[in-house]
Order: structure tokens, then C-alpha cells, then sequence
């Protein structure tokens, strides 16, 4: 028997006595609420939901309980012109649902309009394939296995990111079970929690876990959207990367996965996607918010109704000047963090999320506002991708104090400046001490600046110095898509190569990106797999391979650059002023202060003509901080020299050991007194600390040397 219910919460609430049923439809005339068998394909009863409240369409069916499948049938007004597309013969997904039944195949049983004739909507019934939600039984919180489990909270000048996605790392992992191999269980083995607690990650970043809907291109390409930046169930874990263990559902092993981050000490940030869905433009599938409200939950064109704003490049965007796309999206996020395990969120095209009606993008918009005074999300670590194709949509440091933000100057600062020896050391000093001109205002730390080299989106680190143009034929493109402009160096050679000098090359290319990246003030971001090495074969936008081109290839893993890795995140620790929260002071500073000291390879103060010149890319860095509480004295000096000549530094006055060489020559004996004058070979970045007893010409055997480092 099907009541009134209640219109909150939204979605569909297991209670003792039945199920609550609640869909925001405010435009629709009528919904009804379809039961279908456990299999999601016969439908077995369809009833109208028997109230509307404040546009909230809502019921309670008695003696219901967790399993229950359903979908909607929403009916009103089929006016494309108008921003409608009601077709109650398209079965739609509850945008809150916990679990999904079934999968997007393409079919163009999924369209509401008549293929061929948008204007016309399409009368057949696709209930027996479409989406559906199946109620889920809440979860143990936190997972029986970890009934202790507190969730930690990295210090901001701590954090260190590593990106990656679930089924990529472990796909190929040796040391996990070919039984969890891809999965959330997978991810949460023992031996790859090992490696990223051994390389200093504090962060794990996921890309999406949401449920998705490939595209109807790839998937008649028999291609996926393997990144899975096409969100149709923002509540619901993504099916795909379950292991399907007995007794476990694709929301309790993501759970147990949480937990077992949080054992390590480690944070889990997901990358979310609520910019645009997967029904893509006015040509796409009628999966769930096209056909429950259209012109509620998506942005339209003023002048034309039945198109899309596609700010996005993905066919749609939603309509966050809208009170529930923000509830919606907040409820969402609400649910990942207290059911779900989840300490943070990358938002994927954030300025769509700050977008208002018009339009224009503003920092007080609804979404961030809302954020900033929710009692949770507040606390939640939030990083934006701060940049859309929309109409003054690249934003770089135009989010709030709160929010950390993607650095993509960083990754063109650096590369320029190491692999082709452009710009000036002003502009690299700049993005070495997190990018002040963009994020030292309203209260932002240095932090806010998220770092990296690379990311899921372009190259990896090895391609990077590996190949000059894309190589995507293998997307189905003819390599159009992806960026043609990448600021990479094949070092003579495009792709592989036995050549021993450019391998020469590019093994120390690698390793001074990586450590100018580890070692710089900010929030770093490293990518999984370039600390192992890891090739796309020129594939700088892989967003549908899911093959052995993006999964991870531990068996030829590059254990030295991983050690490599690892050991300049050691230093970031130790060395507290590179990675400090305050950002440097100008002009006179306050005793006690530490202090930045710019120094040119003859040892002299950086002049101004000195930050311009463009014939000499080498400068040193000196950083002193005075004793604290817990902690003596000291003095780092970072020297680099990224032009094409050796160029001997001058050392300033004390005893220096140098602790970390990114060139190939030293970096079997890292550790070395420095004397008063020392030559720096080409692309190559040296850390050095003071020491009261070093002597110079003094070296550490190697084997002392891992004995004593932590």
C-alpha cells in the first residue's frame, strides 16, 4: 500500500515499517513509482506517488524494505522548446540513488525523442533495460573490520597527493590476488598501502568512483570511459571496480577501503563530477534528470530552450543558481564522507559549480556559499579544478579561502623552464613559492596551491620526456583530441629508445621535475606511476583505455626512481621551510621570522636585472629558520641550474652537506660535503643543509646512508 510519506529526505529511506519514497519534479504533472524484480528487467507494479510537496513528489509503500528495485515514470508537458522533455515511456533513475541496477548500453531505446526527429518524443518503453536504484541497507559505520577506526587529518603543510584510479593501480599489481585486482579491495591490499606509505603519500586522490554511463561513441567503438568523468549516480559506487566478494556490497568494500587508508594515517579524496552528467547534449539518452525535470536540473540556453550551455565540453552543464542541484550535489557529498568513509573532494570543472543564472562566475555563488556553512563539508578537504571552456571560465586562485585549488601554471613553469630552457628564474622562483600573484589574498595559505608536473589528463612524467607530440590514434580521433601543446622534450628521439644517452637524459629530466615538484612550497600532487616509470606510449588523453596502456606495470617498475621519490619527500618533511604555511616576506622582517635568501651562482643577492635575464637559467636559494619549540636552527640552500652548461656555484659561508642530487652522477651518493666552490652539470637540482661537522670531500656509503635516513 502506497501513502503519502514524507517529501524528506529525498531519495528512497528504509524505515521499520516500509520504504519513503521522495523525487524532486516540481514542473512534472504526475510520477509514478515503478517495483521491478531483483533483476532490474520485469515490472511489477507501477503506482502514482500520491503527494506533491513544495514540487517534492512523495510516498511511503508499507512492508517495502532494503533490495527493493524502482525507477520513475515522470509525466508532463513534452516541449523541447520550452526546456521539457517528460516521456513517462522512459523508465528514469532516482538521481539518489545508493545502488544502481543494470548499465547504459548505447541503445537508442535510452533517447526520448525519436532517433532521427528530436523534436518528437519517442513512445517506446524501455523499462526492461533502463537504469534502476535498488534500496540499499544502511551501512556499519565503520566497517566491522575496523571498529576503531578514526579518521586523521594531515596538517596542511604535510599533505602530499597521489592521484590515481582504482583499477589502474592494481590491475597488473603482482603481489594482490587476480581476484581483487582493479578493485576497491585491491586498492586496500596491504602491499599498495606499503608502497604509498613508503614514498610519503599522505593523500590518496581517486579518480571518479561515482557510478557512470560510457558514451554511446566509445561504446560502439567497444571503448569505456575508463576516467569515468560521466556521473549518472553521485550516490552510488561505481559497480565496475567491486570485487564482488560474498557478503559484500559495492558500498561496504568501498567503506573498507576508506578504513583501511585511515589505518595508515592517510586522508581519501575522490574527484567528483557534478559540472554535467552523463545524458550529455540534446542528442542523448533520457536517463534520469532529462527526463524528471530538464528545466530544473540543467543550464539552458535563454534563446534556445532545447539546447544545452555546454561549458562543460561534455554536452551539458548543471544549474547550481538551482536550490536543489545545490542539494543535490551537497546531500551527495554529505553521504561520501558520513556512510562512505571520505575525507575530501576534488571538484572536476569547479567553475561550472560557481556559475550563477546568467552565467558568470562568482565566489559567493550558491554551491560555495552553501559549502562554506555546512557544519561537515566545511571541514572536508575541497580542491577545485578551477577552470571550464565556458566564457571567462579559467580561474586560477578566484576560489574562496578554503579551498585548495589545481596549479596548472606550476606544471607550465617548470616544464618550460627544465626542458627548454625558457623563462626567466623569476618566474620559476614564483611557482617554486606557490604562485603569491594568484593565491596570497583573502587569507589563503601557500597551500592553496596545488602542485604537480603531471596528472590523469596529459602526459605521464616518462612521456613527458619521451615524446613531443600526442600519439591517440588508439582513442578514435585521428589524434585530435588530447592537448597539442605540452611543453615535453623526447630528448632526440620519439618514444622508446635504446639510445644510452638520451635514456641518460631523460632518467635525469625525470628526476629533477620530480624533485623541483616534492620540494616546493605548496601542496604537491604526484601522479601514479611516474615514481615507478610508468608509459601511456605518447597517449596524452587516455581517458577510454582500460588496458595495459594505463594500467600500472609493476613488474618493470623503476625501483631507483621510486627510491628517488621517497627520498625527497623524507627531506620535504625534515626541511620545515620548504614546506611552510606562511608565505615568504618582503622587505624587513621580524626577528625570530624565517628568511628567504635569492643568491646568484657567484653567491651575490639577486639583483633585478639578475631575475630578467634569460641567458642563464641558475640561481640559489637560501632558507633559515631560527629554533622553535621542537626544533633547532636551520639552514637549507637549494641549488639549480637548468641551463645547458655546467655552472659552479659559489657556497655561502658554512659547512654544507648536501643530502639530495638530482643529477645521475651523484645520485648513488647523495650525501657529500660541499667545498667553496662546486660545478652544477645541466637540468640538474642539488639540496643542501648545514651541518656543524661536516667536512668537505666527506661522503656517506650508501649503506650507512639507508641505515640512517628514516
Amino acid at each position: 500500500m502506497l501513502t503519502s510519506g514524507l517529501p524528506f529526505p529525498l531519495g528512497a529511506t528504509a524505515r521499520p515499517d516500509g520504504i519513503n519514497f521522495a523525487l524532486a519534479a516540481p514542473h512534472a504533472s504526475r510520477v509514478e513509482l515503478c517495483v521491478f524484480d531483483g533483476a532490474g528487467t520485469g515490472e511489477q507494479q507501477r503506482i502514482a506517488l500520491p503527494a506533491c510537496t513544495d514540487g517534492v513528489w512523495h510516498g511511503h509503500l508499507a512492508g517495502a524494505g532494503p533490495g527493493l528495485v524502482y525507477g520513475y515514470r515522470v509525466h508532463g508537458a513534452w516541449a523541447p522548446q520550452d526546456g521539457q522533455r517528460f516521456n513517462p515511456a522512459k523508465v528514469v533513475l532516482d538521481p539518489y540513488a545508493r545502488e544502481i541496477v543494470g548499465r547504459y548500453d548505447g541503445s537508442d531505446l535510452y533517447l526520448g525523442h525519436v532517433p532521427g526527429d528530436p523534436p518528437r518524443r519517442d513512445e517506446r518503453d524501455n523499462a526492461a533495460v533502463a537504469l534502476k536504484a535498488r534500496v540499499a541497507p544502511p551501512l556499519l559505520a565503520p566497517s566491522p573490520a575496523a571498529p576503531s577506526i578514526g579518521r586523521p587529518r594531515v596538517a596542511a603543510g604535510d599533505r602530499v597527493l597521489y592521484e590515481l584510479h582504482v583499477r589502474g593501480q592494481t590491475r597488473r599489481h603482482p603481489d594482490v590476488a587476480p581476484e581483487l585486482r582493479g578493485s576497491y579491495a585491491g586498492l586496500a591490499e596491504p602491499a599498495v598501502l606499503d608502497h604509498l606509505q613508503r614514498l610519503g603519500i599522505t593523500t590518496l586522490s581517486l579518480l571518479p568512483v561515482q557510478h557512470r554511463a560510457d558514451e554511446e561513441r566509445l561504446l560502439k567503438m567497444g571503448l569505456s570511459n575508463y576516467w569515468g568523468y560521466t556521473t549518472i549516480g553521485w550516490f552510488a559506487p561505481e559497480l565496475r571496480y567491486w570485487s564482488g566478494r560474498p557478503g559484500t556490497t559495492p558500498a561496504s568494500e568501498f567503506r573498507a577501503l576508506a578504513d583501511a587508508v585511515h589505518a595508515r594515517g592517510m586522508e581519501l579524496v575522490i574527484d567528483v563530477v557534478y559540472n554535467h552528467s552523463a545524458e550529455t547534449d540534446a542528442l542523448g539518452p533520457t536517463l534520469s534528470m532529462r527526463g524528471i525535470d530538464n528545466a530544473l536540473y540543467y543550464h539552458l540556453p535563454q534563446d534556445d530552450r532545447s539546447a544545452y550551455e555546454n561549458w562543460t565540453g561534455c554536452g551539458n552543464c548543471l544549474n547550481f543558481a538551482e536550490p536543489r542541484v545545490v542539494q543535490l550535489a551537497t546531500d551527495s557529498l554529505r553521504y561520501w564522507m558520513t556512510e562512505l568513509g571520505v575525507d575530501g573532494f576534488r571538484f572536476d570543472l569547479a567553475t561550472v559549480l560557481a556559475r550563477r543564472e546568467g552565467g558568470e562566475f562568482d565566489p559567493r555563488a550558491p554551491f560555495l556559499a552553501a559549502v562554506a556553512q555546512d557544519p561537515l563539508l566545511s571541514r572536508a578537504l575541497l580542491i577545485a579544478e578551477p577552470w571550464d571552456i565556458g566564457p571567462g571560465g579559467y580561474r586560477v586562485g578566484g576560489f574562496p579561502a578554503g579551498w585548495l585549488e589545481w596549479n596548472d601554471r606550476f606544471r607550465d613553469t617548470q616544464r618550460a623552464f627544465w626542458l627548454h630552457r625558457h623563462g626567466s628564474a623569476g618566474e620559476f622562483a614564483h611557482r617554486f613559492l606557490a604562485s603569491s600573484a594568484q593565491f596570497h589574498h583573502s587569507g589563503r595559505a601557500p597551500t592553496a596551491s596545488v602542485n604537480f608536473v603531471t596528472a590523469h589528463d596529459g602526459f605521464t612524467l616518462r612521456d613527458v620526456v619521451s615524446y613531443n607530440e600526442r600519439h591517440n590514434l588508439a582513442n578514435g580521433e585521428d589524434n585530435r583530441d588530447g592537448s597539442g601543446s605540452n611543453w615535453s622534450r623526447n630528448c632526440g628521439v620519439e618514444g622508446d629508445t635504446d639510445d644510452i644517452s638520451v635514456q641518460a637524459e631523460r632518467h635525469q629530466l625525470q628526476r629533477v621535475l620530480l624533485a623541483t615538484l616534492l620540494l616546493s612550497q605548496g601542496t604537491p600532487m604526484l601522479l601514479a606511476g611516474d615514481e615507478i616509470g610508468h608509459t601511456q606510449q605518447g597517449n596524452n588523453n587516455a581517458y577510454c583505455q582500460d588496458n595495459e596502456i594505463t594500467w600500472l606495470d609493476w613488474d618493470r617498475a623503476d625501483t631507483a626512481l621510486s627510491d628517488f621519490v621517497a627520498r625527497a619527500l623524507s627531506l620535504r618533511r625534515e626541511a620545515a621551510p620548504l614546506r611552510s604555511t606562511r608565505w615568504w616576506p618582503a622587505g624587513t622582517q621580524d626577528a625570530g621570522d624565517s628568511t628567504l635568501h635569492w643568491l646568484t651562482p657567484e653567491g651575490h643577492a639577486m639583483a633585478a636585472a639578475d631575475w630578467e635575464r634569460r641567458d642563464r637559467a641558475a640561481l640559489a636559494m637560501r632558507f633559515d629558520a631560527p629554533a622553535g619549540t621542537d626544533a633547532p636552527a636551520a639552514s637549507w640552500l637549494l641549488l639549480i641550474n637548468a641551463g645547458a652548461q655546467a655552472v659552479a656555484f659559489a657556497m655561502p659561508p658554512g659547512r654544507w652537506l648536501r643530502r639530495l642530487a638530482s643529477d645521475a652522477a651523484h645520485e648513488s651518493a647523495h650525501e657529500r660535503a660541499l667545498g667553496a666552490i662546486e660545478p652544477l652539470q645541466p637540468a640538474t637540482l642539488w639540496l643542501a643543509k648545514m651541518t656543524p661537522d661536516a667536512a668537505p670531500g666527506a661522503t656517506l656509503e650508501s649503506d650507512d646512508r639507508d641505515r640512517k635516513r628514516p
